[in-house]
């Protein structure tokens, strides 16, 4: 057996000398009928039927190891039962599983019958699943036995027309419910795929995104998806055949589709898992001892509160390859995670709606706070308002260039791209037109080609003629040993137009005076240029964040604009 031989199926070329041989030459092959059930969880199988696919643990320590046979006789077993339910072909049926091992074994069963899978994350409210189920017409509906999860549903699905059949994974199952663990246990092991295959642009995954402003919006994905993660995998997270690698996330979220299923069993590493009910430093510290993975990935929010423990007693020799996305990472937290543990953090961007657009890959030098250099295929660039291409040193709107029409085969060239926001043509339109998408993440270029984050296009700051990222002044805040967490957002000022205000979570020992704020202003003055600093400091004990974990500064915004309006 080839070590890479599903991998070479898809990628004609898989090595390369230089990020530029990299960035002109990797192609990806896309077949028509493409499955990832079928043509990558099902082949390993018949291939290497006892290669380990997934090794899972959880608070307790207990472990479980899941061999690419268990997953193909899993899924086969778990689409019967969805078949038997009625679920057929374009259904719609949301995962609310946490890290469960059933997240793996229903994904693969959902496109193996060809239904369409919503993630979504055990944190939904009521008004969160009334509305992902009524206006994605959610038919089937799977979660964990979580206590508060199974209050929100039973509060909110009378509210829910279309949902036809629920079901739990775990020991409390509520009348009503089917036992899904129960079901694939009875299911015949025997499985008949449709007599019709998928076809690669039909819906496979729905990501609803975070919601930062306004409702949040469905990000649908076809088929090709998993295979636009290669890149994500094989060059940025570095995953290897036969190694561990860990993407520490929720299953709701769409890092879990870039980190914990997809690219990483293309390239044949095996997936592990830490199932935390409730994240913990200590207990992410204990779970890599067990798990000891190759590679490692987690959000910036995970690397803050690690550095704030004591990581001199902890092993981590056998981390390889580090990285993090979702939220650019502070230079201040690279360089204290580089000396209390010798991991490099690689960081990369992306959205829900792609697969990675940037990175720091393999070949290039680490710069502290950069996302690194944009992905093959892509034509990744910078626009201004007017959709000019950027200079470099000038901030810009980080925009898809080659991406086609949105919902045709025009953008078949780049595999992971998403086909659009299901049911909303008006807001794909406003954002991706004339063969462009624009991301609405703003940043700029240095002289070598790295790409620097400043922040959501109304994340901007415009204060006195001068334009401010949040990340900037951020990553300043958190040099100083007081900051845990912190939010730089613009509140409105009658002189200056606007002005930065940092709302500041503490970190333990530390109490908030007007002796703090004075230090924490010159401290930004002293790290960047003075006119950033900020002139408003508000602490709190905690940031309002999105459900995938990104901080809501609308929110703070929001509630600035509400004191001002009600003068208090």
């Amino acid at each position: 057996m080839c070590m890479n031989e599903i991998l070479s199926r898809f990628c004609p070329r898989i090595d390369f000398e230089s990020y530029e041989d990299f960035y002109e030459n990797y192609r990806c092959n896309v077949p028509e009928n493409f499955n990832f059930a079928f043509d990558v969880a099902d082949e390993w199988a018949r291939i290497d039927p006892d290669k380990p696919a997934l090794i899972w643990t959880n608070d307790n320590g207990e472990k479980k190891e899941f061999n690419f046979n268990d997953i193909k006789r899993l899924s086969d077993k778990a689409a019967n039962v969805l078949q038997s339910l009625g679920i057929t072909r374009g259904d719609v049926v949301m995962l609310i599983l946490k890290q469960r091992p059933e997240v793996w074994i229903m994904m693969i069963a959902l496109e193996k019958i060809g239904a369409v899978c919503i993630p979504g994350t055990y944190q939904l409210t009521k008004k969160d699943l009334v509305y992902r189920c009524n206006i994605a017409e959610v038919k089937m509906l799977i979660a964990v036995d979580d206590e508060d999860l199974l209050s929100t549903m039973t509060a909110s699905l009378p509210e829910c027309g279309t949902v036809r059949h629920k079901a739990i994974v775990g020991s409390t199952v509520p009348q009503g419910f089917i036992d899904l663990r129960r079901a694939i246990d009875k299911a015949p092991e025997t499985f008949q795929p449709p007599r019709e295959g998928t076809k690669l642009r039909e819906p496979m995954l729905i990501y609803f995104s975070s919601g930062t402003t306004g409702m949040p919006k469905m990000v649908l994905h076809d088929h090709s998806l998993p295979l636009g993660h290669i890149v994500t995998a094989k060059y940025w997270h570095c995953a290897e055949d036969g190694k561990v690698h860990l993407t520490q996330t929720d299953s709701g979220w769409a890092k879990f589709a870039w980190g914990k299923i997809y690219g990483q069993w293309i390239c044949g590493a095996v997936i592990g898992v830490y199932d935390t009910e409730k994240f913990t430093p200590s207990g992410l510290l204990e779970a890599l001892q067990r798990l000891r993975p190759y590679g490692f990935c987690a959000p910036a929010t995970i690397y803050r509160f690690l550095i704030k423990e004591d990581l001199s007693t902890h092993d981590f020799s056998f981390i390889k390859h580090a990285s993090v996305a979702g939220e650019p990472l502070s230079p201040e937290v690279y360089h204290q995670i580089a000396e209390k543990t010798g991991m490099e953090i690689r960081e990369g961007f992306g959205q829900s709606e792609t697969s990675v657009m940037a990175a720091c890959f393999t070949w290039l030098p680490v710069k502290p706070g950069s996302m690194g250099k944009p992905a093959p295929l892509f034509g990744l660039d910078l626009l201004d308002e007017a959709g000019r291409f950027c200079d470099d040193g000038i901030v810009g709107n980080i925009s898809i260039t080659a991406a086609g029409e949105p919902g045709t085969n025009d953008s078949n060239t780049i595999p992971g791209l998403f086909r659009g926001y299901w049911k909303d043509d008006d807001i794909t339109r406003a954002s991706w037109f004339n063969g462009t998408y624009r991301t609405g993440d703003m940043a700029w270029r240095d002289a070598e080609g790295y790409y620097w984050f400043v922040g959501r296009n109304d994340d901007v700051i415009k204060c006195s003629g001068y334009r401010i990222g949040p990340f900037e002044v951020e990553s300043a805040l958190m040099e100083h040993p007081s900051v845990l967490e912190c939010a730089v957002t613009a509140v409105p000022d009658p002189v200056r137009g606007q002005v930065v205000k940092a709302t500041i979570v503490l970190s333990k020992g530390y109490e908030s005076s007007d002796t703090l704020i004075k230090e924490l202003q010159n401290h930004v003055k002293q790290v960047t240029a003075p006119y950033k600093y900020p002139r408003i400091v508000e602490f709190t004990s905690e940031l309002p964040k999105t459900i995938s974990g990104k901080i809501q500064r609308n929110v703070i915004r929001q509630r600035d604009g509400d004191t001002q309006r009600d003068g208090s």
